[in-house]
Protein backbone atom coordinates (compact mmCIF):
# COMPACT_ATOMS: atom_id res chain seq x y z
CA UNK A 1 0.00 0.00 0.00
CA UNK A 2 1.53 3.44 -1.05
CA UNK A 3 0.01 5.45 2.29
CA UNK A 4 0.11 5.09 5.98
CA UNK A 5 -2.49 2.64 7.39
CA UNK A 6 -4.16 3.37 10.69
CA UNK A 7 -2.77 0.21 12.30
CA UNK A 8 1.35 -1.21 12.33
CA UNK A 9 1.58 -4.21 10.09
CA UNK A 10 4.60 -4.90 11.38
CA UNK A 11 2.80 -6.19 14.62
CA UNK A 12 1.28 -9.37 15.15
CA UNK A 13 -2.04 -9.35 13.55
CA UNK A 14 -4.78 -9.51 15.92
CA UNK A 15 -2.60 -7.49 18.25
CA UNK A 16 -2.49 -4.64 15.78
CA UNK A 17 -6.76 -4.99 15.52
CA UNK A 18 -6.64 -4.93 19.50
CA UNK A 19 -4.66 -1.86 19.55
CA UNK A 20 -6.93 0.20 17.59
CA UNK A 21 -10.08 -1.27 19.00
CA UNK A 22 -8.33 -0.43 22.52
CA UNK A 23 -8.21 2.86 21.27
CA UNK A 24 -11.64 3.62 20.26
CA UNK A 25 -13.03 1.29 23.18
CA UNK A 26 -11.19 3.74 25.73
CA UNK A 27 -13.26 6.65 25.19
CA UNK A 28 -16.06 4.17 25.68
CA UNK A 29 -14.74 3.26 28.91
CA UNK A 30 -14.65 -0.60 27.81
CA UNK A 31 -11.56 -1.44 29.41
CA UNK A 32 -8.30 -2.44 27.67
CA UNK A 33 -8.27 -6.07 28.76
CA UNK A 34 -11.80 -6.48 27.33
CA UNK A 35 -10.12 -5.32 23.29
CA UNK A 36 -8.80 -8.49 22.34
CA UNK A 37 -8.99 -8.82 18.61
CA UNK A 38 -8.84 -12.99 18.28
CA UNK A 39 -8.32 -15.09 14.94
CA UNK A 40 -11.75 -16.43 14.34
CA UNK A 41 -12.81 -19.31 11.80
CA UNK A 42 -17.02 -18.42 11.90
CA UNK A 43 -17.36 -16.18 9.01
CA UNK A 44 -14.78 -13.67 9.73
CA UNK A 45 -10.94 -12.94 10.31
CA UNK A 46 -11.02 -11.81 13.62
CA UNK A 47 -13.73 -11.29 16.26
CA UNK A 48 -13.60 -9.30 19.67
CA UNK A 49 -16.11 -10.28 22.52
CA UNK A 50 -15.51 -7.65 24.96
CA UNK A 51 -18.39 -5.84 24.63
CA UNK A 52 -20.53 -8.39 26.15
CA UNK A 53 -18.63 -8.39 29.05
CA UNK A 54 -17.56 -4.80 29.34
CA UNK A 55 -21.75 -4.17 28.92
CA UNK A 56 -22.27 -5.63 32.08
CA UNK A 57 -20.03 -3.32 33.91
CA UNK A 58 -21.34 -0.42 31.99
CA UNK A 59 -24.76 -1.58 32.55
CA UNK A 60 -24.92 -0.76 29.37
CA UNK A 61 -26.84 -3.08 26.12
CA UNK A 62 -24.02 -5.73 24.76
CA UNK A 63 -24.94 -5.36 20.96
CA UNK A 64 -25.70 -1.47 21.53
CA UNK A 65 -22.33 -0.74 23.25
CA UNK A 66 -20.73 -3.37 20.13
CA UNK A 67 -22.35 -1.27 17.69
CA UNK A 68 -21.44 2.20 19.39
CA UNK A 69 -17.81 0.72 19.10
CA UNK A 70 -17.90 -0.46 15.56
CA UNK A 71 -19.07 2.69 14.01
CA UNK A 72 -16.75 5.03 16.35
CA UNK A 73 -13.80 3.75 13.81
CA UNK A 74 -13.15 6.38 11.48
CA UNK A 75 -13.27 6.45 7.90
CA UNK A 76 -9.58 5.65 7.45
CA UNK A 77 -9.94 2.54 10.10
CA UNK A 78 -12.94 1.20 8.44
CA UNK A 79 -11.40 1.05 4.93
CA UNK A 80 -9.00 -1.34 6.41
CA UNK A 81 -11.84 -4.19 6.64
CA UNK A 82 -13.95 -5.83 4.06
CA UNK A 83 -16.13 -7.16 6.73
CA UNK A 84 -16.85 -4.91 9.68
CA UNK A 85 -19.75 -6.00 11.60
CA UNK A 86 -21.69 -6.79 14.69
CA UNK A 87 -23.23 -10.49 15.24
CA UNK A 88 -25.56 -12.04 17.80
CA UNK A 89 -25.90 -10.37 20.94
CA UNK A 90 -22.51 -8.03 20.71
CA UNK A 91 -19.67 -10.20 18.93
CA UNK A 92 -17.45 -7.56 16.67
CA UNK A 93 -16.51 -9.43 13.74
CA UNK A 94 -13.76 -8.15 11.61
CA UNK A 95 -11.88 -9.30 8.21
CA UNK A 96 -8.78 -6.93 6.25
CA UNK A 97 -9.31 -6.24 3.13
CA UNK A 98 -6.98 -8.01 0.54
CA UNK A 99 -4.84 -5.17 -0.12
CA UNK A 100 -4.04 -4.99 3.86
CA UNK A 101 -3.57 -8.60 3.64
CA UNK A 102 -1.38 -8.15 0.69
CA UNK A 103 0.66 -5.51 2.13
CA UNK A 104 1.40 -7.68 5.64
CA UNK A 105 2.27 -10.50 3.21
CA UNK A 106 4.78 -8.13 1.56
CA UNK A 107 6.20 -6.95 5.19
CA UNK A 108 6.93 -10.50 6.25
CA UNK A 109 8.84 -11.12 3.23
CA UNK A 110 10.77 -8.34 3.17
CA UNK A 111 11.85 -9.65 7.40
CA UNK A 112 14.21 -11.77 7.83
CA UNK A 113 11.95 -12.67 10.84
CA UNK A 114 8.79 -12.86 9.34
CA UNK A 115 7.38 -9.80 11.52
CA UNK A 116 8.09 -12.23 14.66
CA UNK A 117 8.83 -9.99 17.29
CA UNK A 118 11.71 -9.89 19.95
CA UNK A 119 10.46 -9.91 23.75
CA UNK A 120 10.28 -6.76 25.26
CA UNK A 121 12.66 -8.14 28.08
CA UNK A 122 14.67 -10.86 27.23
CA UNK A 123 15.30 -13.27 30.10
CA UNK A 124 19.02 -15.09 30.64
CA UNK A 125 17.57 -18.47 30.59
CA UNK A 126 19.09 -21.98 31.34
CA UNK A 127 17.51 -24.77 30.08
CA UNK A 128 18.33 -28.19 31.45
CA UNK A 129 17.54 -31.27 29.58
CA UNK A 130 18.75 -34.23 28.30
CA UNK A 131 19.73 -36.10 31.25
CA UNK A 132 21.69 -38.75 30.01
CA UNK A 133 23.63 -41.10 33.03
CA UNK A 134 26.97 -41.85 32.25
CA UNK A 135 27.32 -45.24 31.80
CA UNK A 136 23.94 -46.32 30.12
CA UNK A 137 23.34 -45.97 27.10
CA UNK A 138 20.39 -43.88 25.86
CA UNK A 139 17.50 -44.95 25.04
CA UNK A 140 13.75 -44.38 24.00
CA UNK A 141 12.93 -42.72 27.53
CA UNK A 142 15.19 -39.98 26.32
CA UNK A 143 14.02 -38.97 23.51
CA UNK A 144 11.24 -36.43 24.64
CA UNK A 145 13.41 -34.17 26.95
CA UNK A 146 15.93 -34.03 23.67
CA UNK A 147 13.83 -33.01 21.36
CA UNK A 148 11.38 -30.87 23.50
CA UNK A 149 14.14 -29.14 25.21
CA UNK A 150 15.88 -28.59 21.97
CA UNK A 151 12.63 -27.03 20.34
CA UNK A 152 12.70 -24.90 23.11
CA UNK A 153 16.22 -23.56 23.16
CA UNK A 154 15.63 -22.52 19.60
CA UNK A 155 12.19 -20.78 20.04
CA UNK A 156 13.26 -19.18 23.43
CA UNK A 157 16.61 -17.96 21.43
CA UNK A 158 14.59 -16.61 18.38
CA UNK A 159 12.51 -14.40 20.43
CA UNK A 160 15.32 -12.96 21.72
CA UNK A 161 16.40 -14.79 24.89
CA UNK A 162 19.58 -15.35 26.32
CA UNK A 163 19.50 -19.00 26.33
CA UNK A 164 22.11 -21.75 28.00
CA UNK A 165 21.33 -25.03 27.66
CA UNK A 166 22.97 -27.84 29.88
CA UNK A 167 23.07 -31.68 29.37
CA UNK A 168 22.84 -32.10 33.32
CA UNK A 169 24.75 -35.75 32.96
CA UNK A 170 24.27 -38.23 35.87
CA UNK A 171 27.58 -38.89 36.50
CA UNK A 172 27.75 -38.97 40.04
CA UNK A 173 25.60 -41.63 41.27
CA UNK A 174 25.85 -45.60 42.84
CA UNK A 175 26.49 -46.24 39.10
CA UNK A 176 30.12 -45.09 39.07
CA UNK A 177 31.00 -47.65 41.90
CA UNK A 178 29.00 -50.35 40.17
CA UNK A 179 31.45 -49.63 36.92
CA UNK A 180 34.51 -49.38 38.92
CA UNK A 181 33.84 -52.74 40.95
CA UNK A 182 33.23 -54.65 37.44
CA UNK A 183 36.28 -52.95 36.08
CA UNK A 184 38.18 -54.18 39.36
CA UNK A 185 36.94 -57.50 39.04
CA UNK A 186 38.06 -58.19 34.94
CA UNK A 187 40.91 -55.99 35.17
CA UNK A 188 42.46 -55.94 39.30
CA UNK A 189 46.20 -54.87 37.20
CA UNK A 190 44.86 -51.52 36.38
CA UNK A 191 46.38 -48.47 38.34
CA UNK A 192 43.53 -46.80 38.88
CA UNK A 193 42.70 -48.73 42.07
CA UNK A 194 45.72 -47.91 44.12
CA UNK A 195 45.55 -44.87 46.56
CA UNK A 196 47.92 -43.21 45.01
CA UNK A 197 48.97 -42.47 41.57
CA UNK A 198 51.55 -43.80 39.82
CA UNK A 199 54.65 -42.40 39.38
CA UNK A 200 54.14 -41.18 35.47
CA UNK A 201 50.38 -40.22 36.26
CA UNK A 202 47.53 -42.23 35.13
CA UNK A 203 47.11 -43.11 31.19
CA UNK A 204 45.81 -40.52 29.19
CA UNK A 205 44.15 -42.93 27.25
CA UNK A 206 41.10 -45.02 28.48
CA UNK A 207 41.60 -48.87 29.38
CA UNK A 208 38.32 -49.44 28.56
CA UNK A 209 36.78 -48.55 24.97
CA UNK A 210 32.78 -47.71 24.84
CA UNK A 211 31.84 -51.35 23.69
CA UNK A 212 33.76 -52.55 27.36
CA UNK A 213 31.43 -49.99 28.82
CA UNK A 214 27.98 -50.99 27.63
CA UNK A 215 28.80 -54.20 28.33
CA UNK A 216 30.03 -53.90 32.03
CA UNK A 217 27.36 -51.80 33.33
CA UNK A 218 24.50 -53.90 32.42
CA UNK A 219 25.97 -56.96 33.86
CA UNK A 220 26.87 -54.65 36.96
CA UNK A 221 23.98 -53.44 37.45
CA UNK A 222 21.66 -56.36 37.22
CA UNK A 223 24.27 -57.97 39.63
CA UNK A 224 23.53 -55.39 42.23
CA UNK A 225 20.26 -56.10 42.78
CA UNK A 226 20.82 -59.95 43.40
CA UNK A 227 24.31 -59.68 45.20
CA UNK A 228 24.73 -57.94 48.06
CA UNK A 229 28.52 -58.38 48.69
CA UNK A 230 28.80 -56.55 45.48
CA UNK A 231 26.21 -53.81 46.13
CA UNK A 232 27.84 -53.07 48.80
CA UNK A 233 31.26 -52.65 47.48
CA UNK A 234 29.97 -50.38 44.66
CA UNK A 235 28.57 -48.56 46.98
CA UNK A 236 31.91 -47.64 49.01
CA UNK A 237 33.32 -47.12 45.84
CA UNK A 238 30.65 -44.46 45.05
CA UNK A 239 31.58 -42.82 48.39
CA UNK A 240 35.66 -43.02 47.79
CA UNK A 241 34.87 -41.40 44.11
CA UNK A 242 33.03 -38.78 45.63
CA UNK A 243 35.98 -38.32 48.26
CA UNK A 244 38.49 -37.72 45.76
CA UNK A 245 39.72 -41.30 45.79
CA UNK A 246 42.77 -40.03 42.89
CA UNK A 247 42.50 -43.08 40.61
CA UNK A 248 38.99 -43.73 40.70
CA UNK A 249 38.92 -39.96 39.57
CA UNK A 250 40.90 -40.63 37.01
CA UNK A 251 38.80 -43.99 35.90
CA UNK A 252 35.50 -41.64 36.20
CA UNK A 253 36.88 -39.12 33.67
CA UNK A 254 37.34 -42.42 31.38
CA UNK A 255 33.57 -43.03 31.79
CA UNK A 256 32.78 -39.53 31.33
CA UNK A 257 34.43 -39.02 27.94
CA UNK A 258 33.33 -42.37 26.51
CA UNK A 259 29.82 -41.70 27.49
CA UNK A 260 29.50 -38.13 26.08
CA UNK A 261 31.21 -39.23 23.20
CA UNK A 262 28.61 -41.97 22.66
CA UNK A 263 25.64 -39.46 23.67
CA UNK A 264 27.13 -36.66 21.03
CA UNK A 265 27.11 -40.07 18.37
CA UNK A 266 23.25 -40.65 19.38
CA UNK A 267 21.79 -37.08 19.35
CA UNK A 268 23.45 -36.31 15.98
CA UNK A 269 20.87 -37.12 14.00
CA UNK A 270 18.85 -34.83 15.95
CA UNK A 271 20.75 -31.97 15.35
CA UNK A 272 20.88 -31.25 19.18
CA UNK A 273 23.52 -29.20 21.04
CA UNK A 274 24.60 -28.00 24.23
CA UNK A 275 26.15 -24.82 25.49
CA UNK A 276 26.69 -27.06 28.54
CA UNK A 277 28.16 -30.43 29.28
CA UNK A 278 27.72 -30.10 33.03
CA UNK A 279 27.29 -33.14 35.17
CA UNK A 280 26.40 -33.78 38.86
CA UNK A 281 29.71 -33.73 39.96
CA UNK A 282 30.22 -29.88 38.88
CA UNK A 283 27.85 -29.15 41.67
CA UNK A 284 29.11 -31.14 44.33
CA UNK A 285 31.71 -28.49 45.52
CA UNK A 286 29.37 -26.44 46.23
CA UNK A 287 27.42 -28.71 48.74
CA UNK A 288 29.23 -28.11 51.84
CA UNK A 289 28.71 -24.25 51.99
CA UNK A 290 24.98 -24.16 50.97
CA UNK A 291 24.21 -26.94 53.74
CA UNK A 292 26.32 -24.87 56.18
CA UNK A 293 23.83 -21.74 54.95
CA UNK A 294 20.95 -23.92 55.29
CA UNK A 295 22.05 -24.17 58.90
CA UNK A 296 23.36 -21.35 60.00
CA UNK A 297 19.93 -19.57 58.82
CA UNK A 298 17.94 -21.95 61.02
CA UNK A 299 16.40 -23.35 57.26
CA UNK A 300 17.84 -27.10 58.20
CA UNK A 301 16.54 -29.21 60.95
CA UNK A 302 18.27 -32.45 62.17
CA UNK A 303 15.46 -34.95 61.88
CA UNK A 304 16.43 -38.80 62.87
CA UNK A 305 20.52 -38.10 61.93
CA UNK A 306 19.08 -36.63 58.96
CA UNK A 307 19.10 -32.92 57.95
CA UNK A 308 15.83 -32.04 56.42
CA UNK A 309 14.39 -28.87 55.29
CA UNK A 310 10.93 -28.43 55.93
CA UNK A 311 8.93 -26.86 52.79
CA UNK A 312 5.21 -25.81 52.15
CA UNK A 313 3.10 -25.76 48.94
CA UNK A 314 1.86 -22.58 47.36
CA UNK A 315 -1.06 -22.50 49.42
CA UNK A 316 1.44 -22.60 52.82
CA UNK A 317 0.69 -26.67 53.67
CA UNK A 318 3.24 -28.23 55.15
CA UNK A 319 5.21 -30.69 52.34
CA UNK A 320 7.03 -33.41 52.79
CA UNK A 321 10.47 -32.09 53.81
CA UNK A 322 13.36 -31.73 51.74
CA UNK A 323 15.99 -34.22 52.31
CA UNK A 324 19.63 -32.49 52.63
CA UNK A 325 21.75 -34.76 54.20
CA UNK A 326 21.06 -38.40 54.68
CA UNK A 327 22.27 -40.25 58.47
CA UNK A 328 25.43 -41.47 56.81
CA UNK A 329 26.26 -37.53 55.67
CA UNK A 330 25.91 -38.79 52.31
CA UNK A 331 24.05 -35.40 49.79
CA UNK A 332 20.43 -36.96 48.22
CA UNK A 333 19.37 -35.39 43.99
CA UNK A 334 17.60 -32.94 46.59
CA UNK A 335 20.84 -31.37 47.27
CA UNK A 336 22.52 -31.35 44.29
CA UNK A 337 20.05 -29.74 42.82
CA UNK A 338 19.50 -26.91 45.15
CA UNK A 339 23.51 -26.45 44.54
CA UNK A 340 22.86 -26.50 40.69
CA UNK A 341 20.05 -23.93 41.64
CA UNK A 342 22.95 -21.74 43.53
CA UNK A 343 24.89 -22.41 40.27
CA UNK A 344 22.26 -21.01 38.36
CA UNK A 345 22.18 -17.72 40.59
CA UNK A 346 25.66 -17.33 40.82
CA UNK A 347 25.67 -17.44 36.90
CA UNK A 348 22.91 -14.98 36.85
CA UNK A 349 20.19 -16.68 35.09
CA UNK A 350 17.05 -14.95 35.35
CA UNK A 351 14.53 -18.63 34.41
CA UNK A 352 15.95 -21.91 34.94
CA UNK A 353 13.65 -24.58 33.02
CA UNK A 354 14.11 -28.40 33.56
CA UNK A 355 12.90 -30.71 30.97
CA UNK A 356 12.44 -33.87 33.14
CA UNK A 357 9.45 -36.50 32.86
CA UNK A 358 6.15 -35.67 34.84
CA UNK A 359 7.17 -38.52 37.06
CA UNK A 360 9.55 -36.32 38.73
CA UNK A 361 7.49 -33.68 39.59
CA UNK A 362 7.37 -34.04 43.39
CA UNK A 363 11.17 -34.12 43.48
CA UNK A 364 10.73 -30.72 41.87
CA UNK A 365 8.55 -28.95 44.07
CA UNK A 366 10.37 -29.83 46.94
CA UNK A 367 13.31 -28.56 45.12
CA UNK A 368 11.57 -25.61 43.66
CA UNK A 369 9.91 -24.33 47.00
CA UNK A 370 13.23 -25.11 49.08
CA UNK A 371 15.23 -22.68 46.93
CA UNK A 372 12.07 -20.18 46.81
CA UNK A 373 11.73 -20.35 50.60
CA UNK A 374 14.91 -20.14 52.05
CA UNK A 375 17.42 -17.66 50.42
CA UNK A 376 19.21 -20.21 48.03
CA UNK A 377 17.24 -18.98 45.27
CA UNK A 378 17.84 -15.22 46.07
CA UNK A 379 19.52 -13.46 43.14
CA UNK A 380 21.76 -10.32 43.96
CA UNK A 381 20.13 -7.82 42.17
CA UNK A 382 16.51 -8.74 43.55
CA UNK A 383 13.82 -11.17 43.07
CA UNK A 384 14.36 -15.11 43.20
CA UNK A 385 14.91 -17.18 40.18
CA UNK A 386 11.90 -18.25 38.48
CA UNK A 387 11.88 -22.00 38.27
CA UNK A 388 9.79 -24.26 36.04
CA UNK A 389 9.06 -28.17 35.47
CA UNK A 390 8.23 -28.30 31.88
CA UNK A 391 7.54 -32.04 31.99
CA UNK A 392 6.29 -34.17 29.42
CA UNK A 393 5.11 -37.74 29.44
CA UNK A 394 5.63 -41.20 28.37
CA UNK A 395 6.21 -42.74 24.72
CA UNK A 396 3.68 -45.80 24.81
CA UNK A 397 3.52 -49.01 22.50
CA UNK A 398 0.52 -50.25 21.18
CA UNK A 399 -0.84 -51.80 24.35
CA UNK A 400 -0.52 -48.70 25.94
CA UNK A 401 2.24 -49.45 27.99
CA UNK A 402 6.10 -47.88 27.89
CA UNK A 403 7.60 -48.66 24.69
CA UNK A 404 9.55 -51.99 24.52
CA UNK A 405 10.96 -54.22 22.10
CA UNK A 406 9.03 -57.66 21.66
CA UNK A 407 11.41 -58.98 24.26
CA UNK A 408 11.12 -56.69 26.90
CA UNK A 409 13.83 -54.56 26.79
CA UNK A 410 13.95 -50.93 26.46
CA UNK A 411 14.60 -49.78 22.82
CA UNK A 412 18.05 -47.88 22.50
CA UNK A 413 17.50 -44.52 20.72
CA UNK A 414 19.47 -45.21 17.79
CA UNK A 415 17.36 -48.05 17.31
CA UNK A 416 14.37 -45.59 16.77
CA UNK A 417 16.17 -43.54 14.55
CA UNK A 418 17.02 -47.06 12.53
CA UNK A 419 13.85 -48.35 12.19
CA UNK A 420 12.47 -44.50 11.43
CA UNK A 421 14.71 -44.58 8.45
CA UNK A 422 13.86 -47.93 6.91
CA UNK A 423 10.14 -47.32 7.39
CA UNK A 424 11.05 -43.64 5.73
CA UNK A 425 13.07 -45.34 2.92
CA UNK A 426 10.17 -47.79 2.46
CA UNK A 427 7.56 -45.10 2.26
CA UNK A 428 9.59 -43.07 -0.38
CA UNK A 429 9.78 -46.65 -2.63
CA UNK A 430 5.94 -46.95 -2.10
CA UNK A 431 5.05 -43.46 -3.59
CA UNK A 432 7.83 -43.63 -6.31
CA UNK A 433 9.93 -40.96 -4.89
CA UNK A 434 13.60 -40.14 -6.01
CA UNK A 435 13.40 -42.83 -8.11
CA UNK A 436 15.58 -41.25 -10.45
CA UNK A 437 18.17 -40.11 -7.31
CA UNK A 438 21.35 -41.07 -6.51
CA UNK A 439 21.53 -43.71 -3.12
CA UNK A 440 23.43 -40.87 -1.44
CA UNK A 441 21.04 -38.69 -2.47
CA UNK A 442 17.90 -41.37 -1.20
CA UNK A 443 19.78 -42.25 2.22
CA UNK A 444 20.10 -38.48 3.09
CA UNK A 445 16.25 -37.70 2.34
CA UNK A 446 15.46 -41.14 4.30
CA UNK A 447 17.57 -39.59 7.02
CA UNK A 448 15.81 -36.07 6.77
CA UNK A 449 12.26 -38.14 7.01
CA UNK A 450 12.80 -40.24 8.72
CA UNK A 451 13.72 -37.30 12.08
CA UNK A 452 11.02 -34.95 10.81
CA UNK A 453 8.74 -37.77 11.37
CA UNK A 454 10.46 -38.31 14.93
CA UNK A 455 10.10 -35.23 15.84
CA UNK A 456 7.08 -33.95 14.69
CA UNK A 457 5.30 -37.02 15.73
CA UNK A 458 6.80 -36.32 19.47
CA UNK A 459 5.93 -32.94 19.52
CA UNK A 460 2.82 -32.31 17.65
CA UNK A 461 1.23 -33.75 20.66
CA UNK A 462 1.03 -31.76 24.28
CA UNK A 463 4.35 -32.10 26.16
CA UNK A 464 2.12 -33.26 29.30
CA UNK A 465 0.33 -35.98 27.16
CA UNK A 466 1.32 -39.87 26.25
CA UNK A 467 1.37 -40.84 23.62
CA UNK A 468 1.61 -44.40 21.18
CA UNK A 469 5.20 -44.57 18.86
CA UNK A 470 3.79 -45.87 15.79
CA UNK A 471 6.60 -45.24 13.20
CA UNK A 472 4.99 -46.48 10.39
CA UNK A 473 2.22 -44.29 10.90
CA UNK A 474 4.86 -41.24 11.59
CA UNK A 475 6.48 -41.56 8.50
CA UNK A 476 3.35 -41.02 5.94
CA UNK A 477 2.84 -38.91 3.94
CA UNK A 478 -0.26 -37.79 4.29
CA UNK A 479 -2.00 -36.74 7.25
CA UNK A 480 -0.81 -34.69 9.88
CA UNK A 481 3.14 -35.63 9.89
CA UNK A 482 6.55 -34.18 9.30
CA UNK A 483 6.81 -36.33 6.07
CA UNK A 484 3.31 -34.47 5.15
CA UNK A 485 4.83 -30.83 6.26
CA UNK A 486 8.48 -31.58 4.10
CA UNK A 487 6.59 -32.40 0.90
CA UNK A 488 4.67 -29.40 1.52
CA UNK A 489 7.55 -27.39 1.73
CA UNK A 490 9.86 -28.98 -1.27
CA UNK A 491 6.72 -28.62 -3.56
CA UNK A 492 7.20 -24.87 -2.63
CA UNK A 493 10.87 -24.97 -3.33
CA UNK A 494 9.56 -26.75 -6.68
CA UNK A 495 7.20 -24.48 -7.40
CA UNK A 496 10.52 -21.49 -7.37
CA UNK A 497 12.47 -23.48 -9.14
CA UNK A 498 10.52 -23.84 -12.25
CA UNK A 499 9.43 -20.38 -12.12
CA UNK A 500 12.99 -18.93 -12.10
CA UNK A 501 13.95 -21.36 -14.74
CA UNK A 502 10.96 -19.52 -16.79
CA UNK A 503 12.58 -16.34 -16.17
CA UNK A 504 9.44 -15.70 -14.38
CA UNK A 505 9.57 -13.26 -11.74
CA UNK A 506 8.08 -12.33 -8.42
CA UNK A 507 6.29 -9.19 -7.55
CA UNK A 508 4.00 -7.23 -5.14
CA UNK A 509 1.38 -9.72 -3.53
CA UNK A 510 -1.93 -9.58 -5.54
CA UNK A 511 -4.91 -11.63 -3.99
CA UNK A 512 -7.57 -12.14 -5.79
CA UNK A 513 -10.07 -15.03 -3.94
CA UNK A 514 -10.71 -17.20 -1.37
CA UNK A 515 -7.66 -19.67 -1.13
CA UNK A 516 -4.71 -17.03 -1.68
CA UNK A 517 -6.69 -15.23 0.72
CA UNK A 518 -6.80 -17.19 3.04
CA UNK A 519 -3.13 -18.57 2.53
CA UNK A 520 -1.79 -14.85 3.49
CA UNK A 521 -3.60 -14.78 6.63
CA UNK A 522 -2.43 -17.93 7.95
CA UNK A 523 1.17 -16.78 6.56
CA UNK A 524 0.06 -13.68 9.46
CA UNK A 525 -0.33 -16.12 12.25
CA UNK A 526 3.10 -17.34 12.67
CA UNK A 527 3.96 -14.89 15.42
CA UNK A 528 1.26 -14.99 17.50
CA UNK A 529 1.68 -18.56 17.16
CA UNK A 530 5.85 -18.35 18.24
CA UNK A 531 4.87 -16.15 21.57
CA UNK A 532 2.44 -18.82 22.58
CA UNK A 533 4.90 -21.50 23.06
CA UNK A 534 7.52 -19.27 24.17
CA UNK A 535 5.06 -18.34 27.37
CA UNK A 536 3.73 -21.33 27.54
CA UNK A 537 6.50 -24.20 26.66
CA UNK A 538 4.14 -25.61 24.11
CA UNK A 539 5.48 -26.67 21.08
CA UNK A 540 2.72 -28.76 19.73
CA UNK A 541 1.27 -25.72 19.42
CA UNK A 542 3.65 -24.81 16.32
CA UNK A 543 3.23 -28.40 14.93
CA UNK A 544 -0.38 -27.59 14.64
CA UNK A 545 0.01 -24.25 13.43
CA UNK A 546 2.78 -25.64 10.45
CA UNK A 547 0.50 -28.15 9.85
CA UNK A 548 -2.97 -26.18 9.07
CA UNK A 549 -0.52 -23.93 6.85
CA UNK A 550 0.28 -26.93 4.67
CA UNK A 551 -3.23 -27.70 4.52
CA UNK A 552 -4.14 -24.13 2.96
CA UNK A 553 -0.88 -24.02 0.74
CA UNK A 554 -2.53 -27.31 -0.72
CA UNK A 555 -5.88 -25.73 -1.34
CA UNK A 556 -3.99 -22.33 -2.69
CA UNK A 557 -1.77 -24.77 -5.05
CA UNK A 558 -4.77 -27.09 -6.17
CA UNK A 559 -6.92 -23.90 -7.06
CA UNK A 560 -4.40 -21.48 -7.81
CA UNK A 561 -1.95 -22.80 -10.82
CA UNK A 562 1.25 -20.20 -10.14
CA UNK A 563 3.47 -21.12 -13.18
CA UNK A 564 0.51 -21.16 -15.74
CA UNK A 565 -0.92 -18.28 -14.52
CA UNK A 566 -1.46 -16.06 -17.64
CA UNK A 567 -1.99 -12.58 -15.81
CA UNK A 568 1.16 -11.57 -15.15
CA UNK A 569 0.74 -9.06 -12.54
CA UNK A 570 -1.13 -12.42 -10.49
CA UNK A 571 1.48 -14.67 -11.43
CA UNK A 572 4.20 -12.50 -9.69
CA UNK A 573 2.13 -12.05 -6.53
CA UNK A 574 1.77 -15.69 -6.35
CA UNK A 575 5.47 -16.48 -6.61
CA UNK A 576 6.08 -13.45 -3.73
CA UNK A 577 3.17 -15.46 -1.41
CA UNK A 578 4.72 -18.84 -2.30
CA UNK A 579 7.73 -17.68 -1.72
CA UNK A 580 6.41 -16.17 1.89
CA UNK A 581 5.17 -19.58 2.51
CA UNK A 582 8.68 -21.57 2.13
CA UNK A 583 10.07 -18.87 4.12
CA UNK A 584 7.42 -19.50 7.24
CA UNK A 585 7.45 -23.60 6.87
CA UNK A 586 11.38 -23.32 7.09
CA UNK A 587 11.43 -21.04 9.87
CA UNK A 588 9.00 -23.18 11.81
CA UNK A 589 10.69 -26.49 10.78
CA UNK A 590 14.19 -25.07 11.73
CA UNK A 591 12.12 -24.10 15.26
CA UNK A 592 11.59 -27.62 15.62
CA UNK A 593 14.71 -28.91 14.42
CA UNK A 594 14.19 -29.87 11.17
CA UNK A 595 15.87 -29.38 7.92
CA UNK A 596 13.84 -29.28 4.29
CA UNK A 597 15.53 -31.04 2.24
CA UNK A 598 15.91 -29.59 -1.70
CA UNK A 599 14.22 -32.75 -3.13
CA UNK A 600 11.38 -35.63 -2.32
Amino acid sequence: MSHALPIDLRLPLDRALTALLARRGAALGVPEELCAAQYSNKGSQFQCNGALAAARALKRAPRQLAEEWAASLSAEERALFSTLEVAGPGFINLSLSDEVLAARSALALADERLCVPRVASPERVYIDFGGYNVAKQLHIGHLRSTIIGDTLQRVLRFVGDEVVSDVHLGDWGTQMGMLIEAVREERPGLPYFEDAAPAGGFPAESPLSLADMNRLYPAASGRAKEDEAFRARASLATAELQRGHVGYRALWRHFVALSVAEVRHDIAPFGVEFDLWCGESDAQPLIPELVARLQAEGRAELSEGAWIVPIADERGEPMVPLMLLKRDGGATYHTSDLATVVMRVREGADRALYVVDARQEMHFRQVFAAAAQTSLGARARGGVLALEHVKFGTINGADGRPFKTRSGDTVKLRDVVEMAVEAARARLEEGGLLADADEETRASVAQAVAVAAIKFGDLSNHRASDYVLNLSDFCSFEGKTGPYLLYAAVRVKSILSKAAERGLAAGPVVLRGEHDRALALALSRLPGVVAQVHAKKTPHLLCEYLFELSQDWSAFYQHCNIVREEDEAQRAGWLSLAALCLKTLTTGLGLLGVEVPERM
